[in-house]
Formats: structure tokens, C-alpha cells, sequence
């Protein structure tokens, strides 16, 4: 299987991954529960919580360098997937708000791939950046439904 193909695989389960959670996420036009309201807003942190956990959730896989609460940055070390070890992505996750908004997360991503033994920078498709910010967007909408069920 060539890196393509792999890299391919990959941008389909997490458009596949995006999809079933923007499904999960419809729902009626009901009212809003005040506690939701006010769930964002109470933090010690200086981001919107949901959107905090939801990032850490997201980039797991990958060792962090640095992660700013405060300033809402998560920045990834280089992460090699075993199966593709001739690759590399590094990832920059911003969120750039108290409210749980889809305008409010922004993933930054570098990749390189293995060239006689040297470390070439590669592009990154736009559309997994954005599968990325979705999953995150996803799971912090899960967050929140699950604390006002909770």
C-alpha cells in the first residue's frame, strides 16, 4: 500500500468519522437549556471548555510539545503512524473562543514524508484540516450534551 493510498484511508475514516457525528448532532429545534448557557462560560480556563477537551480528545495520538490552556493552543510533536513510518504530521489546534462556535477551532497541520533518508515537507489537503476541525467541533458538542443530561 503506497503512502497515497494510506494517506487516502485516512482522510476517508475521518470524513466517514465526521459525517456519523454531524448525525448524531441534529436534532430538533428545541430551546436551549439555561444551564447550557452558562456551562461555557464557567471555566478557569481561558477557552470554552468543550472545545478544550474535545481538541486534547482529538490529537491524543500524537505526544503534545505545549498546551496553553489560557491561550487556547495545543501544539503536537512530529507523530509517525507505525503503519505509514516513511510519514510524519505535526498539528497546531487554536480555539479562539468562550462560545461553543463552529468559527471558535482552527487546526493547523504540517506534514513531511521520508526522502532518502531526509524529512521533506509535503502538502496537507485543506479537506483534512477541515475533517479535523469537524471531529473536534463533533465531540465538543457531545461534551456539552452530555453534562446538561448528567
Amino acid at each position: 500500500m503506497t503512502a497515497t493510498s494510506r494517506y487516502l484511508r485516512l482522510t476517508r475514516v475521518l470524513i466517514v468519522t465526521a459525517a456519523l457525528g454531524a448525525l448524531a448532532a441534529c436534532g430538533g429545534n428545541k430551546e436551549r437549556p439555561k444551564a447550557d448557557l452558562a456551562a461555557s462560560q464557567v471555566t478557569t480556563i481561558g477557552v470554552n471548555a468543550y472545545l478544550w477537551r474535545a481538541a486534547l480528545e482529538t490529537v491524543s495520538f500524537a505526544p503534545l510539545l505545549q498546551s496553553d490552556s489560557n491561550g487556547g493552543v495545543i501544539v503536537t510533536d512530529w507523530y509517525a503512524n507505525p503503519k505509514n513510518p516513511g510519514e510524519r504530521v505535526k498539528l497546531t489546534v487554536s480555539i479562539l473562543d468562550q462560545d461553543l462556535r463552529a468559527d471558535a477551532v482552527r487546526v493547523a497541520a504540517s506534514r513531511q514524508v521520508s526522502q532518502g533518508g531526509q524529512w521533506v515537507d509535503a502538502p496537507v489537503q485543506a479537506a483534512t484540516v477541515q475533517r479535523l476541525e469537524d471531529i473536534i467541533l463533533t465531540k465538543a458538542r457531545e461534551l456539552r450534551r452530555q453534562a446538561i443530561a448528567g
